[in-house]
């Protein structure tokens, strides 16, 4: 038998904002509010689904440095370059980690700061 993934922990000074950012972002839905936290997951499915929830967990330390864990994110129903621009138009944006320009993937910030990355290939909806 092994484990499963089945919640990400960020920890977020402000988690209405990232709650809002990550839920645009994946289709997500908030779930549940515990103790000014927000878990957000999959509609009609959460905890223990196929896909992970997110925990925004409120913390008042700002966050220093790059994080030792990311985010990586693919396109479900379009292009990586128009999925690009539905990201920023959400609140996203572009961070430079030392990337040379021709990798396949994308470097962004969420609203926080939080590094992922927009890869390129398509994937079908869980």
């Amino acid at each position: 038998m092994a484990c499963r993934i089945t919640e990400l922990v960020l920890d977020a000074r402000d988690p209405e904002s990232l709650a809002r950012f990550w839920c645009e972002v994946l289709g997500y839905v908030e779930l549940e509010r515990v103790d000014g936290d927000i878990e957000i997951g999959p509609p009609g499915v959460g905890f223990g689904g196929p896909q992970p929830t997110i925990i925004l967990n409120r913390t008042d330390e700002p966050k220093v440095g790059n994080l030792r864990l990311h985010i990586d994110v693919n396109a479900t129903d379009r292009e990586q370059d128009d999925e690009l621009e539905r990201l920023l138009a959400a609140g996203a944006r572009r961070v430079d980690i030392g990337q040379t320009g021709d990798e396949p993937w994308h470097v962004l910030a969420d609203p926080e700061g939080n590094e992922f990355c927009l890869l390129r290939r398509r994937v079908s909806e869980v």
